[in-house]
């Protein structure tokens, strides 16, 4: 059969769904189709727009018989915005495939024989997130706020994100017609020219307060104060603003320096009974009910005894090694970010955990951190070892470090399954035995997934026996 050429038309049985939300399908010279819109099930008529070896790229034109499994009407914000892949398709089935998506990152690591379990879910999809970036950008004059586009830096009007509070799409519509009023411009990443870069809001889970942090390409916003009493008077809930400058020409949304406007620097949450203080820069997980879900799963695989010294790596703001502090003998936590190790240190104090410490350094030079501390206090022995990585994985360095010491159990959160198999797989070939991977749904409606799996020392495992 001959190839197909951009503007050709054909139609075509969608079989299957990719991670990033494209719908698969055969053309009749048999190259994988990509087609964005379509669910697994769908019969429709496409166009191509893109040729490449190997696949095409193609245009949803017309839906000919939907599949079972298509949903509509789940997001008012534009579909071109990028951020749900799924939101066209059924949420069990959603399930389905980001379970099969960590079976398949095991198996294409070596690891066919590591069980995976049903995907675990808090039972929400909407309004789950407690952080939100918005770029800004203008039009005729006016500001708005949105999301890239995928694979652009075109932003999408997105005010009214399914997967976002509600009020936080009221915030950004509000800052942006008050700085329009006054004249601000955008920020234009070409020229490096124009004031606002980006809205940056959190919210408490619990308490639901919010805070509020444009970034800008400057050091002073007009009219700040002004600014602070629109928020305060249309928004109750918010009880911090502060401006984040980034006055450098780079793609990175948040810059070094912050100013409290109103109220104070950070929030506070509670989680897994405890409370925390969050400042803008401290990591924290952005689904508060998924993440308690995922941390009772990490307790869970850890078996603390309330004897062991436990490490937590990539630690942030101390969140999963304190929720286990109560049942360890000692918490020690790493983290890179300065701002994220004094928000642990002030996390431990406010909730009287005095068995919890926390060291600024790069996880991958766990090694010469505990070799600095044990100068001073004595030999440090991991039991347990927290992992929970960027989406990067862990060092090789790392790896060794943990091999080396023979750490007894390593609990591994991942919010990338390939990664994680791959650092499994790496562990595994040193005598670690696997335990099952259970993946979180951390991410409805996107095609992001979290896995924990425990990882235990088989040498440790057979002199017990």
């Amino acid at each position: 059969m001959c190839e197909l050429y951009k503007g050709d038309a054909l139609t075509l049985s969608v079989i299957d769904l990719n991670s990033l939300g494209y719908g698969v399908g055969k053309a009749p010279d048999g190259k994988i189709v990509f087609i964005a819109g379509t669910v697994p099930g769908d019969s429709v008529n496409a166009e191509i727009i893109k040729v490449n070896k190997r696949y095409y790229v193609a245009r949803l034109t017309d839906i000919l018989s939907p599949s079972p499994d298509r949903v509509d009407g789940f997001c008012a914000a534009p579909a071109s915005c990028g951020g749900c892949v799924y939101r066209t398709l059924a949420y069990a089935r959603e399930l389905e495939l980001k379970r099969e998506t960590v079976r398949h990152a095991f198996r294409a690591a070596g690891l066919p024989d590591v069980t995976v379990e049903e995907v675990r879910t808090a039972g929400r999809e909407r309004a789950y997130r407690n952080k939100a970036e918005y770029p800004i950008s203008e039009m005729k004059g006016r500001l708005y706020g949105g999301f890239y586009a995928p694979k652009t830096h075109r932003v999408v009007p997105a005010a009214a994100c399914a997967l976002l509070p509600p009020v936080f799409g009221e915030i950004l519509t509000a800052t942006c017609d008050f700085f329009t009023a006054r004249g601000v411009r955008a920020y234009d990443e070409e020229s490096g020219k124009g004031l606002l870069r980006h809205l940056y809001l959190r919210q408490s889970a619990r308490s639901e307060n919010i805070m509020v942090c444009p970034v800008i390409n400057g050091k002073t916003l007009p009219d700040e104060e002004e600014y602070v009493g629109m928020l305060r008077e249309r928004f109750p809930a918010v009880c911090s603003v502060m401006i984040n400058q980034n006055e450098r020409k780079t793609n990175l949304v948040l810059g070094d320096t912050y100013r409290t406007v109103y109220g104070k620097p950070y929030l506070t949450d509670t989680l897994c009974g405890l409370s925390f203080e969050i400042a803008p820069a401290s990591f924290y997980q952005v689904n508060h009910d998924a993440a308690e879900l995922l941390y009772r799963l990490a307790a869970e695989r850890a078996e603390l005894s309330g004897r062991e010294t436990v490490l937590d790596l990539y630690c942030g703001a101390g969140t999963i090694g304190l929720s286990m502090a109560h049942a360890a003998g000692e918490v020690i936590g790493v983290e890179i970010v300065p701002d994220a190790v004094e928000c642990a240190r002030r996390n431990a104090e406010r909730n009287g955990m005095k068995n919890a410490s926390f060291y600024c350094g790069d996880a991958a030079g766990t090694e010469h951190l505990l070799a600095a501390a044990e100068a001073t206090r004595g030999a440090i022995s991991p039991d347990v070892v927290l992992l929970d990585p960027p989406r990067r994985g862990c060092d090789a360095a790392l790896l060794d470090f943990l091999i080396a010491r023979r750490v007894p159990k390593i609990v591994y959160i991942s919010c990338a399954p390939d990664t994680l198999a791959r650092d499994a797989a790496y562990l595994h070939a040193a005598g670690y035995a696997l335990g099952a991977a259970t993946p979180v749904d951390f991410f409805p409606r996107t095609g992001h997934v979290e896995t924990v799996i425990l990882l235990t020392d088989e040498h440790i495992k057979k002199a017990q026996r």
